[in-house]
Order: structure tokens, then C-alpha cells, then sequence
């Protein structure tokens, strides 16, 4: 069974930094296209980050800069780095097995003063 379990959410200053992690188990994070998406509050799901089993990585042009999605094979967690969080940063964000439609459940980051 292939679970994927979000975590490091919360609430930030903007300026602030925050890590999400998602421990993945049932599937390898080294074999799979891993990546990261938010939906914010009235607005559609978007792709934030993704890094593909050769490492390769993208970003949203939005994010492009101050975040950084990298993964830990012996841990099989893929972890997403946010730094110099802004207010538009506030959302859901999801972990995702691209191509295979498993999902985790979600961690609320919210950027606030």
C-alpha cells in the first residue's frame, strides 16, 4: 500500500522559512518523479515543484529562487525547502507520486504577520 504523509506545515512571518517533508512509504521516491503542489484558498491546484528520478528539477516561475524540492533515498522522504516566504505562499500544499495519482492528505502553510 503506497501512503505519502505531509509534514513542517504551519505558521510563518513572511520573510520566514519553512521545510515540508513527505515520507513516502509502499513506493521508492529514487525510482519515481516526485513533486510538490498548493491550492490556495478559492484558487486551482498548481504545480510548485517537481524533481525526476535523475535529479532533475522545476519550479514554479513564482517559487523559482526561494524554494528547493530535494529528496532523502535512504529515508524515502521528499522534502520541500521554502525560504523568504510571501502571503501568496499560503496554501494547502500536496505531495504527489507524478503519473502513478497517489497523493498525500496535505499540510496548511500559512504566511502571515
Amino acid at each position: 500500500q503506497v501512503q505519502l504523509v505531509e509534514s513542517g506545515g504551519g505558521l510563518v512571518q513572511p520573510g520566514g522559512s519553512l521545510r515540508l517533508a513527505c515520507a513516502v512509504s509502499g513506493i521508492s521516491v529514487r525510482a519515481n518523479a516526485m513533486a510538490w503542489y498548493r491550492r490556495a484558498p478559492g484558487k486551482q491546484r498548481e504545480l510548485v515543484a517537481r524533481i525526476t528520478n535523475s535529479e532533475t528539477t522545476n519550479y514554479a516561475d513564482s517559487v523559482k529562487d526561494r524554494f528547493t524540492i530535494s529528496r532523502d533515498d535512504a529515508k524515502n522522504v521528499v522534502y520541500l525547502q521554502m525560504n523568504k516566504l510571501k502571503p501568496e505562499d499560503t496554501a494547502v500544499y500536496y505531495c504527489t507520486v507524478i503519473f502513478r495519482g497517489y497523493w498525500g492528505q496535505g499540510t496548511q502553510v500559512t504566511v502571515s504577520s
